[in-house]
């Protein structure tokens, strides 16, 4: 075949597939989308999920069914999506522990949380409150920290999962200070034995924390955000305090396998977004203690990238490591 030949016909192979890519997009969804969460029923990721899905099945006009799958560390939830067929009909609402803290301290992860996924679009962050007991003699961050430099290792402090331990150890390394690590089997027990005064700090999300800090049996000296929050007006920022660009959130995002049509993810990543902007987006995420977190596949796989880095730097650091 002469190589004008062989170009015009390798040209119409990629016309042909572009525009069978094409086709397969707007016909998208054909039948109903799969929602897989790693939380339970009632948990913030949920509670987006399901909010999520309402929404693209009016806009798709197709049921997004979401199907909680949690334990395991998050495992079952992120293994389920990344052996998923890649055809746009399972769809992860996932949070900073499957897709990059698990990747930062498991030694051994049964699934790549970069290579096996394909970002689609953030949806919410969420920041922290660092607490300690309402009668604690703490009543800063300067506290604290002249505290644990006066007595090297001699403070507890608590995590109920390894993303909040990551972001204490970067608190630690900021402020040069070293302190005992306590962990739990969950934020509840952590933040209640912090209220008990067994142990003296943790940090968590602002939404988990504030029961116990409006029934005055926890303090907050500080949120993880940029700005203060309506929640805790009165609370300063972890950079208003001295830590300078001190910044960290839970967040939930959306991801499908890898290799799923662009096209297909394109279309997602569009509703995700627009939802997202919305008034009605936004007013749903404050009421869970939220902001909205904008962006395309190219944003959350930037984000992803970064805070991976950033999380498997300190938990070198920090010698934070399961199997």
């Amino acid at each position: 075949m002469h190589s004008r030949t062989l170009a015009l016909a390798l040209l119409s192979v990629a016309a042909l597939a572009q525009g069978g890519s094409a086709r397969a997009a707007s016909d998208y969804p054909a039948h109903p989308v799969k929602i897989i969460v790693s939380l339970p029923p009632g948990s913030g990721a949920d509670t987006t999920a399901r909010f999520l899905s309402k929404h693209l099945a009016e806009r798709f006009k197709q049921p997004f069914v979401v199907e909680n799958r949690p334990g395991g560390n998050s495992f079952i939830a992120a293994q389920a999506v990344a052996t998923a067929p890649p055809d746009g009909y399972t769809l992860f609402v996932a949070s900073n522990s499957p897709m990059t803290t698990n990747a930062a301290v498991f030694k051994n992860l049964p699934y790549d949380a970069v290579k096996d996924f394909a970002p689609v679009a953030p949806i919410a962050r969420f920041p922290m409150a660092l607490v300690v007991p309402a009668n604690s003699p703490y009543r800063s961050v300067a506290d604290l920290v002249a505290a644990a430099r006066a007595a090297p290792g001699q403070l507890n402090f608590a995590s109920g999962t390894a993303t909040y331990q990551v972001v204490l150890e970067l608190f630690h390394e900021q402020n040069g200070i070293k302190a005992t690590h306590v962990p739990y089997k969950g934020t509840s027990a952590a933040l209640a034995d912090v209220a008990g005064g067994v142990v003296q700090y943790s940090v968590a999300d602002v939404s988990a924390a504030l029961p116990l800090i409006r029934g005055g049996k926890l303090r907050p000296l500080a949120v993880t955000s940029t700005r203060r929050i309506k929640d805790l007006p009165d609370v300063p920022t972890m950079q208003e305090s001295g830590n300078k660009g001190f910044e960290a959130y839970a967040w939930t995002a959306a991801f499908f396998p890898a290799k799923v049509d662009p096209a297909i993810v394109a279309r997602v990543s569009d509703a995700v977004q627009a939802l997202v902007r919305s008034q009605e987006g936004k007013a749903f995420m404050e009421q869970l203690g939220g902001e909205p977190f904008v962006g395309g596949p190219d944003t959350l796989a930037a984000f992803q990238r970064d805070e991976l880095a950033s999380m498997r730097r300190i938990a070198k650091l920090a010698n934070i490591q399961q199997e």
